[in-house]
Formats: C-alpha cells, sequence, structure tokens
C-alpha cells in the first residue's frame, strides 16, 4: 500500500507571545492521499491556517514551537533542514494565500513572478520560462495571457489576480496544493469559476489538494473529506456526504445551522452561543463544552478522544460517543 502524501500525527504548534504560550494547534492527526482533496472547516482562529503554514513550515520559526509527526511527499518537515525545505516549497508543496495582493510582489510583473519560480527550481532558461509563464495563465483561463505577461497586479481584477497566484502555485507542477481561503475576497461568480478550475487542475494534474475555509458551500464543492477543527483540534471527520448530511459533533451541528441558505428569507438566523476559548489557557476538558447546550459535568472534565466511528468516520465528543 502506497504511503500517503500527507501524513501527520500528533501535531502541536504553539507561539511564544507576551501574553505567554499560546496553543494554536493541539494533537491534529491527518492523511492525505494523492488526487484526494481535504477541506478543513472551522471559525476564524480555530487553527486551520496554522496547520495549512506548518506543512511548508511558514510560522516565524523563532517564535513558534512544533511537536509529533509531519510528513509531506516522504519528507520529515519538522526535522527538514532550511535548504530541504527551500527545494520543497513550489516544486512539491506550493500555497494559494487568501489575500494575492499581499502575496503578489506590486513592483513586478505577472509574468516576471510567475517566471522567477519556474527558473528557481526547473533551472531552465529565461525564454523557456517565460514560455512557461505564458502557458500556465493559459491553463488557469487567463484571458488576453499574452498581454496579461506584462501586467502588474493593480493591474487585475480580483479574480485575475488569484488565477495569476493559483498559475505561481502550480508554474513546477507540485504533488500537493495548500489553498487558504483563495476564494474569500472573490464576489459568487468569480468564487465559483475558480472553485471549478481547481477540480478541473487537480484532475488533470493529480496533486493532492487542503482547503481552507469557513464556507460550507465551498466545503461541498471541492472536497472528498471534511475535518471540522475548534481551539486547535480536530473534532469531527469524515466523507463530505457524511459529515454534511449527518453530522456528529454540536459544533458542527451548529455551524451547519448557521449557515444561510436562500429560502430563508424572514427567518431569524441560528447562531452558537458565546466566544471560541483562548488558545493561551485551554480549559481541561472539551473545549466546546462551554457553548454546548448538550454538555454535561464529564464534558468539563475530561477531553474526549477522537475516536472513529462508521463508514470512515470519527468525532471528538463524549455524548457523541453514546449514541448508537
Amino acid at each position: 500500500m502506497n504511503s500517503p502524501l500527507v501524513h501527520v500525527r500528533d501535531l502541536h504548534v504553539r507561539f511564544q507571545s507576551t501574553q505567554g504560550s499560546i496553543s494554536a494547534v493541539n494533537g491534529v492527526n491527518l492523511d492525505l492521499n494523492a488526487g484526494e482533496t481535504l477541506c478543513i472547516l472551522g471559525e476564524s482562529g480555530s487553527g486551520k491556517s496554522v496547520t495549512l503554514r506548518s506543512l511548508m513550515r511558514l510560522n516565524p520559526e523563532d517564535k513558534t514551537q512544533m511537536q509529533g509527526t509531519l510528513h509531506v511527499a516522504g519528507m520529515d518537515i519538522i526535522r527538514a533542514t532550511r535548504p530541504e525545505m527551500s527545494a520543497l516549497r513550489g516544486s512539491t508543496v506550493s500555497m494559494i494565500f487568501q489575500e494575492p495582493m499581499t502575496s503578489l510582489d506590486p513592483v513586478f510583473t505577472i509574468g516576471t513572478q510567475i517566471a522567477e519560480t519556474v527558473r528557481r527550481h526547473d533551472g531552465c532558461s529565461a525564454d523557456q520560462a517565460r514560455q512557461r509563464a505564458l502557458d500556465l495563465l493559459e491553463l488557469v483561463q487567463v484571458p488576453s495571457a499574452r498581454q496579461r505577461l506584462e501586467a502588474y497586479p493593480h493591474e487585475l481584477s480580483g479574480g485575475l489576480r488569484q488565477r495569476a497566484m493559483i498559475a505561481i502555485a502550480l508554474s513546477c507542477r507540485p504533488q500537493l496544493l495548500l489553498a487558504d481561503e483563495p476564494t474569500t475576497a472573490l464576489d459568487a461568480t468569480v468564487q465559483i469559476q475558480v472553485l471549478l478550475l481547481l477540480k478541473q487542475l487537480q484532475k488533470e494534474l493529480g496533486m493532492g489538494i487542503i482547503f481552507v475555509t469557513h464556507d460550507l458551500g465551498v466545503a461541498c464543492e471541492v472536497a472528498n473529506r471534511i475535518a471540522v477543527m475548534y481551539a486547535g483540534r480536530i473534532i469531527e471527520d469524515g466523507a463530505t456526504a457524511d459529515i454534511l448530511r449527518s453530522p456528529s459533533h454540536p459544533y458542527t451541528r451548529g455551524l451547519l445551522n448557521a449557515t444561510v441558505h436562500a429560502n430563508m428569507r424572514g427567518q431569524r438566523l441560528s447562531t452558537i452561543p458565546g466566544s471560541p476559548p483562548s488558545l493561551t489557557q485551554l480549559p481541561a476538558g472539551c473545549s466546546f463544552a462551554p457553548r454546548c447546550e448538550m454538555r454535561t459535568d464529564h464534558c468539563a472534565e475530561a477531553l474526549p478522544p477522537l475516536r472513529p466511528f462508521g463508514n470512515h468516520r470519527a468525532v471528538r465528543c463524549h455524548l457523541a460517543a453514546l449514541q448508537p
């Protein structure tokens, strides 16, 4: 049996700050195979982006402590040297960031930025890299691609900038693509275009994709599996259809109930009461217990393990474990 493209076990990520130690990721386990899409779902501050950045070791090294097992394409990310990580980024694993205007360099053209990545990892000539940049812009369906090579980021619309970011991420044919809420700043029409484009490119290139979002509609559109995060822990994991059809964790049900639908006009929106816990001082028991309407005394006293159940599913909840 082939090894998974991404293999994470008991991952802990802590940041040192003036407020103390921030426990951003607390014992995350996940696997991803080539050609599969995993969507990490949760509120802001749940640890989604930190987990994603840990796969490329992009968190500030002087303030970050990482523990556990973290392998990408067979490489031990935690113990890899800086030259090894530099070679890995862009070639084996690439990332699409949330806001392209802060990720693209404003003083270089789009073509220059794509060609630079190609030359860095493939060692080709300037002419070859430029042709590859043109091919990539056409691949991500940028209209008038040859003219866009000479455009600066501010001269493109939000949708075209995001497509340029995708072109850069795909420039060296990575095995793993990380997408950190890449459609958040886009309008609905452009968002669906980008999502369909990613699905098409994945099918053509055979990439594994980890997609971070807080949008259930996006998760439903792109993911084979969903992992729901809360307070730095995965609290439910399973096939997309299974989780959306029958969520087991109270937090997952709360997220689904809080989703706005087209036929909800005039209805009161459902909300999850309270706020997520402070990551500098996590509770001893279930982190969601203070906000959970089903909580018991046991929930506040003991941290529930991530228990497997059903068809390749898992849930971190004392009450869900009692359900038949």
